[in-house]
């Protein structure tokens, strides 16, 4: 199985016009990815690659298509309006890939998106992919394979880099999952924690998280209190000095609950098995399966 999107899953791609959107649109179609709608407004009534048509508004696609899922390839400055307008149009999934949307902009976005009832995955993210199901962001295709070994994660290259470590090593995914590492993103660790407990064919979880913040102890409860399945997981952000920010937005360490080292002891702490480098995921892994 998979978690959050599978071979049922519609997708529309909002700014699927523009350089991004349709450069990955088209990996999405290849993968195998229901991708049933586009929108561009003022570009309604045009198609993409010749079969996928454009609408104005998401509202529209919804209505044309039955689209349940969205991918957002839109500029920062318009990033938050595109959230808002997919969970108003009834999208129950919200993909926002755009990096450097306004941290006052996602105050309004989020509470928006969950009075609505709707998921949202981001903004500054690479998406979601489940081996054999469906693709919806950024995450190569070609890393995947399918198997037993969820995975989530705060960075986007980091992932890439663990899957394909585990692909290499036969060690198949359910679904990979970026959240994203702004200090407001729509899903968390918990939620994607919870989605893989409670997932089947998911055995082991692989969990990237990175300094600043209080996420990765929060997860280390929850695995703790909550979770059956095993958990292996990896800081970023090691060597990272104190109040310089590393990548991301919410990469800042402040005080010391943000430090790679308190992260990793709170791993420890809730039995959660930790990798010094990304390669040793493979190893942790098989002792886990």
């Amino acid at each position: 199985m998979s978690v959050f999107i599978n071979k049922d899953t519609k997708l529309v791609v909002q700014g699927i016009t523009g350089r991004d959107g349709s450069f990955h649109t088209k990996q999405m179609i290849d993968f195998g990815t229901q991708v049933v709608a586009g929108v561009t407004p003022g570009k309604g009534g045009q198609t993409f690659e010749g079969k996928v048509p454009v609408f104005n508004t998401v509202a529209d696609a919804v209505s044309k298509t039955g689209a349940n899922t969205s991918v957002i390839y839109v500029p920062p400055m318009f990033a938050a309006d595109a959230i808002m307008e997919a969970a108003d149009a009834g999208v129950k999934l919200i993909v926002a890939i755009t990096e450097g949307v306004p941290v006052l902009d996602m105050t309004k976005a989020w509470p928006f998106v969950k009075e609505r009832g709707a998921r949202l995955i981001g903004p500054n993210c690479p998406g979601l992919i489940s081996a054999g199901q469906s693709k919806v962001g950024i995450i190569p295709a070609r890393i995947v394979t399918p198997g037993p070994v969820g995975i989530v994660s705060r960075s986007g290259t980091l992932t890439y880099e663990v899957v394909y470590q585990l692909t290499r090593a036969g060690l198949g995914q359910t679904t990979c999952v970026g959240i994203g590492g702004d200090p407001i993103n729509g899903t968390n660790f918990i939620d994607c924690l919870a989605a893989f407990e409670a997932d089947p064919e998911t055995k082991v979880i692989c969990m990237m998280g990175e300094i600043g913040g209080t996420d990765e102890q929060d997860a280390a409860r929850y695995v703790k209190e909550k979770m059956k399945k095993p958990v292996v997981g990896f800081i970023a952000g090691q060597t990272a000095p104190p109040g310089r920010r590393m990548g991301h937005a919410g990469a800042i360490i402040s005080g010391s609950s943000g430090t790679a080292a308190e992260k990793i002891q709170a791993f420890k702490d809730a039995g959660i098995a930790v990798a010094n480098r990304p390669v040793e995921f493979v190893d942790l892994v098989k002792q886990k399966l």
